[in-house]
């Protein structure tokens, strides 16, 4: 029963979503696919992956323990704060901290994790900002 209401709740999210993508106005200026182009597409594969959950469920599903659970919560909690310090912390700083926890508490050791943090930060700017010209939020540091 648990897999039918996560599948339900899956389709009603991106049911919402795809109705919010629907709202973006789209100027003049814009490409020809214009910018609902991707949050429907997402909406769309949520949408087809609950109702495949919701029509099929696991018989016997596990739930995880309430440790895993907390874990679970702490990276939410985790991707909230970084779209909340995004602005104010820029692309690089936010993204170097949010990946450098994340793969910490994926098991990775902690130097290791700090490494991954701002190798991946500084190289998705590098490719999106200047390969592709892109605009990231910018930091304190201009970055």
């Amino acid at each position: 029963m648990s897999d039918r209401i996560f599948g339900l709740f899956g389709l009603a999210l991106a049911i919402f979503f795809a109705w919010a993508a629907l709202q973006i106005e789209e100027s003049f200026l814009s490409d020809e696919v214009g910018p609902k182009a991707f949050p429907l597409i997402i909406a769309t594969i949520l949408g087809i992956s609950s109702i495949f959950i919701a029509l099929k469920p696991d018989a016997d599903p596990e739930w995880p323990s309430l440790a895993r659970l907390a874990e679970i919560l702490a990276a939410v909690v985790v991707m909230i704060l970084y779209a909340e310090f995004l602005p104010v912390a820029g692309f690089v700083i936010a993204t170097a901290v949010a990946s450098a926890y994340l793969t910490w508490r994926l098991g990775s050791p902690v130097l290791s994790s700090l490494l991954i943090g701002v190798l991946t930060s500084v190289g998705i700017y590098v490719v999106f900002h200047l390969a592709l010209g892109l605009s990231l939020a910018r930091g304190p540091l201009g970055f």
